[in-house]
């Protein structure tokens, strides 16, 4: 919602036109003469100005000069009982935006306020976001077909349907690094009513925690030494649609708590402000921390926890996704083959075999930075071993599928699943052996992490390894 300066010296129509406005949810500051329109002006920072062309102390030409001296962005709406194209002129000249004749019709004095409003807002949003083609935010961009991914774009259909009071309740989004949180979140956006409001995502770890007041609630002009002129912050920006906050573990507790009072009140304040607006967003957030231990750490408010954790949704690991790994592979090849102009590339034998062994730590981020640096690399039409790059463990897999029988199977190996899965658990044996149980030891002879080799000695049943 919207704050309106009236600036009129006939007190009838001041108050009717402030009535009608508040009416439909809006802020409105009323004042007589153009001395108390400026003084009203600089306490409030109206979104826009309706401005009587004669006043009793300076005619409205001067007080548009003085507050485009102050602010040279804020719509001013001219109204007068003496229209004429000579005076229509002198005030887009002096930096009207637009000018009703006497009487005005309420209705439309709130139809033109509104429109300049928005269209200063949009034109403020264009600092924030790059428009995104609406088709990629919905459930189609999440790729898998997996169980725990078809229970996840279930889980994300129902969230997006869930409105309270109109609007959809906070939504938690936790996951490991690199998952697709923040597909999941426009997922979100763009299966819910709000599919046609703003989308304004914002990254709280990479922005300094003093500069982020200013990016989330906007300032106005003079606030500090930089605000040269005002702005509008992110969630003023995201006003009927939805505010996505990624990494919101990273948040300094100080801003924690302005957050929940949005949250809670639908209220916010520009840094440098005495005047609060009403803002209607829905807020979904994103971390791959345990918020339950930052909280016991006194690292995050357990009251902003609770209120953004309304909704839950948690982002299985890659790992979690039997059989997605390769269908995403090929699902980024394509992407780059098109992207780079290397059509037709591909695959060698064996490949995808390799993609499903590896355990991924880095997620989905790892498997598409592989494939993009595999796509950019590729000598031919095809990707082979060294192009894909995969740590040792998964290269050797690669080969033994694609080129070579099984090596000899322990007895307690024969049965234990595919060739792919008994390879590696045989290979999982070994190295183990060699190293004498030692999992650190044989994780670097393997060339992987030693938590991406426990995940597999617990998916192969194997236990009994000495961590050091």
């Amino acid at each position: 919602m919207a704050t309106f300066l009236i600036v009129d010296d006939e007190e009838t129509f001041s108050k009717n036109a402030a009535r009608f406005l508040e009416k439909g949810g809006h802020t409105v500051r009323t004042a007589a003469t153009g001395g108390a329109g400026l003084s009203a002006f600089a306490e409030c920072s109206p979104d826009a100005v309706v401005l009587d062309y004669r006043l009793p102390d300076i005619d409205g030409i001067a007080v548009i000069a003085r507050i485009r001296a102050q602010d040279a962005t804020v719509p001013i709406l001219m109204i007068t009982g003496h229209g004429s194209i000579e005076l229509a002129v002198e005030a887009m000249k002096a930096g009207a935006n637009d000018l009703l004749t006497k009487p005005v019709a309420l209705a439309d004095l709130r139809q033109r306020l509104v429109q300049l409003a928005q269209r200063q807002l949009d034109a403020s949003r264009l600092q924030y976001y790059e428009a995104r083609d609406r088709t990629a935010g919905g459930l189609d961009a999440i790729v898998g077909e997996s169980a725990v991914m078809r229970d996840l774009r279930d889980r994300i259909g129902r969230v997006a349907d869930v409105v309270v009071d109109g609007a959809i309740p906070p939504v938690l989004i936790i996951g490991e690094t690199g998952t697709g949180k923040e597909l999941v979140a426009r997922a979100c956006h763009f299966g819910s009513a709000r599919r046609d409001k703003p989308f304004i995502e914002l990254n709280c770890a990479a922005i300094p925690a003093n500069l982020l007041e200013s990016e989330l609630f906007g300032h106005e002009r003079g606030a500090f030494t930089d605000a040269k002129e005002r702005k509008h912050g992110l969630i003023e920006a995201a006003d009927g649609g939805t505010l996505f906050l990624d990494e919101i573990g990273e948040m300094d507790i100080g801003m924690q708590a302005k957050l929940l009072k949005v949250i809670e009140d639908g209220k916010l304040r520009r840094v440098g402000s005495v005047q609060e607006r009403k803002v209607d967003v829905c807020v979904l957030a994103a971390t791959n921390q345990d918020l339950e231990e930052r909280i016991r750490l006194g690292a995050f408010r357990a009251d902003l926890y609770f209120r953004l954790a309304v909704l839950k949704v948690r982002v299985p690991a890659l790992r979690e996704r039997a059989g997605d790994a390769p269908l995403l592979a090929r699902h980024f090849l394509v992407e780059f083959a098109r992207r780079y102009r290397k059509p037709g590339i591909r695959f060698a034998p064996g490949v995808e075999a390799a993609i499903e062994a590896h355990a991924w730590p880095g997620n989905v981020r790892e498997l598409r930075n592989v494939v993009e640096q595999a796509v950019l690399l590729a000598g031919g039409e095809t990707i082979d071993a060294g192009e894909l790059m995969l740590p040792q463990a998964s290269a050797a897999v690669m080969a033994s599928a694609a080129n070579r029988p099984p090596p000899p199977l322990s007895a307690d190996a024969a049965d234990s699943g595919s060739t792919l899965e008994r390879v590696e658990r045989e290979m999982l044996l070994q190295a183990l052996t060699e190293a004498g149980g030692n999992v650190s030891k044989a994780a670097r002879e393997l060339g992987v992490s030693r938590d991406t080799l426990r995940y597999r000695m617990e998916k192969h049943g194997l236990a009994g390894g000495r961590v050091v």
